[in-house]
C-alpha cells in the first residue's frame, strides 16, 4: 500500500532503481535472490515481493521508500491506523516472526479491500503467475498462490508463511454473475497446515461466497 501510494504521489517511479543493502541481501525466508551488485528497478522489486514472496525485495523497497527500515515500519503503523486496522502492529516490513508483530483476519481483509479499491492500476501485479529477475535462479519463478493456476476467476492476492503462523492466503476473485454483473470477493485463510491446504480452504470460501449469497442492487429512495 505504501509503495503504491509513493508511486501515485510520484515520490518514486516504476523505472527508478534501488540498491540492495547487505541487510536485504541476507534476508531469511523466501527470496527474490537479488544481491548488492544489483541496481533493481522498483517494478521488478514489486514483482519479486508479490510473485516470489521475496523478503529481500520487500526490504529493498522498505529502505528505498522509507529511507530506513525503522522509518518504513513507522509509516506502516501510521497507515494501518488510518485504514482502521485496530488490531495490527508491525515490527518489520517482511512479516517474519518478531515479538509484538501481529494482525488479524479482519484487518488483512480490510487492507486487501483498500489495496484493490485505492490502487486498481496496480492490481494486475497480484495476478502474475510467473516472474524471474534476470540473473536469479530460474526455478524460483512461480507465484506461491496456487489458486492462480487452478481458478481462472482468481486474480490475487498474497500468500504468507511462518513456522508459528502457519500458511496463510488472502485470495481475491472476480466472477460474472447472471443478472448481477461483475462481483469481487476476498477470502482470508490463516493457520493452514500446507500450501495446498490454504489453497483448498480459500477455494471453498470463495465458492461458498458466490453460491450462498445473493447480490442485491440498492436504490436511493430520494432519487
Amino acid at each position: 500500500y505504501l509503495v503504491f501510494d509513493a508511486l501515485r504521489q510520484k515520490k518514486i517511479s516504476l523505472q527508478q532503481t534501488f540498491s540492495v543493502s547487505p541487510k536485504a541481501w541476507k534476508m531469511e525466508g523466501s527470496r527474490m535472490f537479488i544481491d548488492p551488485k544489483m541496481q533493481v528497478p522498483v517494478e521488478d522489486l514489486i514483482k519479486g515481493m508479490i510473485v516470489q514472496s521475496g523478503n529481500d525485495a520487500t526490504m529493498a523497497l522498505a529502505e528505498g521508500v522509507g529511507g530506513s527500515v525503522e522509518r518504513f515500519v513507522q509509516m506502516m503503523n501510521e497507515q494501518s491506523q488510518l485504514l482502521g486496522m485496530k488490531n495490527t502492529t508491525y515490527r518489520n516490513p517482511e512479516g517474519l516472526n518478531e515479538t509484538g508483530h501481529t494482525t488479524t483476519a479482519r484487518d488483512l481483509g480490510l487492507l486487501a479491500t483498500r489495496l484493490m479499491r485505492d490502487f486498481p492500476e496496480y492490481a494486475t501485479y497480484f495476478a502474475i503467475k510467473k516472474y524471474r529477475y534476470e540473473g536469479t535462479p530460474a526455478a524460483n519463478d512461480s507465484n506461491r498462490n496456487l489458486l492462480l493456476f487452478r481458478d481462472a476467476s482468481v486474480d490475487g492476492l498474497k500468500t504468507g508463511h511462518t513456522q508459528s503462523a502457519g500458511y496463510g492466503l488472502v485470495a481475491s476473485a472476480k466472477r460474472e454473475l447472471p443478472n448481477v454483473g461483475t462481483r469481487r470477493l476476498l477470502s482470508v485463510v490463516l493457520g493452514a497446515e500446507s500450501e495446498n491446504a490454504r489453497a483448498n480452504e480459500s477455494q471453498k470460501l470463495l465458492n461458498w461466497g458466490y453460491s450462498a449469497f445473493d447480490a442485491v442492487k440498492l436504490f436511493d429512495a430520494n432519487q
